[in-house]
């Protein structure tokens, strides 16, 4: 019995031995138009076995690609695509910079800063009113969802005038829309309740059973 530790490794395990094994032998014919006619079997056999290709981009140039691939680049066939390079596919991707930004508070996000630092380039009376009210509402929402407690509408005042350099300044922070309201709409349970339930539970006298 020979068991696949002693085999030939699979480059591309998903599309199994067989297809290895057909590769391997195309690569021993000798007259070239045989070894092509053999290279376009495999490749019709590769896309039979992966149906879900199909719905790829450009799918058959990734099947030529894989071809060579298993064959370690070995396969002198001819191909209507360009040849892979072993040393491209072989090579990493270049590292992604991670976002350096520093946010004030995280429960309002990054946008919502960047929104209120460009407050100064708002040069209307009445736009600058209505951003005030409207992002006012908007970060109290967030702080509900963040830590879903109370909060005073001072604080978020303070944030906002913070956050906008002073460009924008709730006059009356007891206009924003009230805590019960934005919990009912999230259908979200202040902590206090749950706190006040659980007491309530340990509280309740304990049922006695019959012997």
């Amino acid at each position: 019995m020979e068991y696949n530790t002693t085999r030939q490794k699979l480059m591309l395990p998903e599309y199994g031995r067989n297809v290895q094994n057909m590769i391997q032998h195309a690569m021993e014919i000798e007259d070239r138009s045989e070894r092509n006619r053999a290279t376009e079997a495999i490749i019709e056999v590769m896309g039979q076995l992966n149906p879900h290709l199909r719905d790829v981009d450009d799918f058959k140039h990734k099947l030529w690609t894989h071809l060579f691939v298993m064959s370690d680049f070995q396969l002198d066939a001819d191909s209507p695509y360009e040849l892979p390079k072993k040393e491209e596919l072989a090579s990493k991707p270049d590292r992604v910079e991670y976002p350096s930004s520093k946010i004030r508070f995280g429960h309002y996000g990054k946008y919502t800063q960047k929104i209120l630092e460009d407050a100064s380039s708002i040069g209307d009376n009445g736009e600058k009113k209505y951003l005030t009210r409207t992002m006012a509402n908007f970060m109290k929402k967030q702080f509900l969802v963040f830590n879903n407690d109370a909060v005073e509408n001072t604080v978020i005042a303070n944030q906002l005038s913070e956050l906008s350099k002073r460009e924008l300044t709730l006059e009356n922070p007891e206009e924003l829309i009230s805590t019960n309201v934005i919990l009912k709409s999230y259908n979200i349970q202040p902590n206090q309740n749950k706190t006040n339930t659980k007491k309530q539970q340990n509280q309740q006298p304990k049922k006695k059973f019959k012997k």
